[in-house]
């Protein structure tokens, strides 16, 4: 006669006589359903779908179980007496007023004017070890720099972000560049500048947009440093916001992040001569004594504590809407 195991994930039925050790495959864990995510603590897949954690396969051998696990033990129906006494030990919650939460006060936007304070810097030890081996390798080496003089050389490429125009002819100076004045954004797959925000998923497609302001070429960084974006992503909790840098082998005596509650100022100086620069309008407001720049061998995190456990629209507060004549002339007449 087959019997019906009982082993979580299996529900076969089986033969006991025969019943070797690897004749069952199942889950000797429990469920876990956590953020939408569905799966078992044995192992490490997890899914949305209800149907496909169903079907999830088990990841344990052994023999068939024909144990039925115990059922939910049901409470004893009490004589009179008996839930008499019970109902006195029970608390009596009428006996007390019981308040509805108090609606949540937002803090006013303090002004963007605040001075700018230096956030507390974090150095890991990673990056500390491979900015020590990037000072051996230099030490190593014996290279002999040539005076390039002021001079731009044909073929130099424009310094501002999303222009593509190389120096040809002194004609070229002449001619207006297209770039784009902001940052690039990495979030949730799509990708997009912070100046004019044409969202794609596309990275060729993101890299390809025309820029959205005018201006002078830049052949030459007068600092001597070569001024480049990084990607830059952020990400949010119930009570933090995390901007993500991803600069490698980053300089901690020369990089600088300062903020106010509703402004953060980033410098960073990396990989030697590579410098970026962002001053960013926060959308929320912070609070700036528990806010922290942790610096790692590949990345750079800005960790702000919000001042108020809200989640955020968006990381950067957008500009202002412009006010029309038409309107202007309304409200003074109010």
């Amino acid at each position: 006669m087959s019997l019906l195991c009982y082993n979580k994930g299996c529900g076969q039925r089986f033969d006991p006589d025969n019943n070797p050790e690897d004749a069952c495959t199942y889950h000797p864990g429990v469920p876990v359903f956590h953020d939408a995510l569905k799966g078992w603590s044995c192992c490490k897949r997890r899914t949305t779908d209800f149907s496909d954690f169903l079907s999830i396969a088990g990841c344990t051998k052994g023999h068939h179980n024909k144990e039925k696990p115990p059922e939910p033990v049901k409470p004893e129906v009490k004589s009179s007496g008996e839930k008499k006494e019970l109902e006195d030990l029970k608390p009596r919650f009428n006996e007390y007023v019981i308040q509805a939460p108090k609606p949540v006060e937002f803090i006013q936007r303090p002004s963007a004017d605040e001075p700018l304070v230096e956030l507390q810097q974090k150095v890991s030890p990673s990056l500390r070890q491979a900015l020590q081996n990037l000072k051996l390798a230099e030490s190593s080496q014996i290279s002999e720099k040539e005076d390039e003089g002021n001079e731009v050389k044909i073929g130099t490429a424009c310094k501002n972000r999303g222009c593509s125009k190389t120096f040809s002819l002194p004609a070229t100076d002449q001619d207006k560049c297209v770039f784009h004045p902001g940052f690039p954004i990495f979030h949730e797959g799509m990708k997009y500048w912070s100046c004019c925000r044409r969202k794609t998923s596309d990275f060729n497609t993101f890299l390809s947009q025309e820029g959205c302001s005018t201006g002078d070429h830049v052949w030459r960084n007068d600092s001597g440093k070569k001024v480049v974006p990084c990607r830059f992503d952020w990400h949010q909790t119930a009570s933090h916001v995390t901007i993500s840098i991803y600069a490698k082998h980053s300089n901690p005596e020369l990089c600088s992040v300062q903020a106010n509650s509703t402004k953060v100022c980033i410098r960073v100086i990396f990989e030697g001569e590579k410098e970026f620069e962002q001053n960013i309008s926060l959308w929320g407001v912070i609070d700036v004594s528990r806010s922290a720049t942790n610096m790692m061998a590949a990345k750079i995190e800005i960790v702000m504590k919000k001042a108020e456990p809200m989640s955020w629209a968006r990381l950067e507060l957008p500009p202002p809407t412009p006010v029309s004549t038409n309107e202007k002339k309304a409200k003074e007449c109010v």
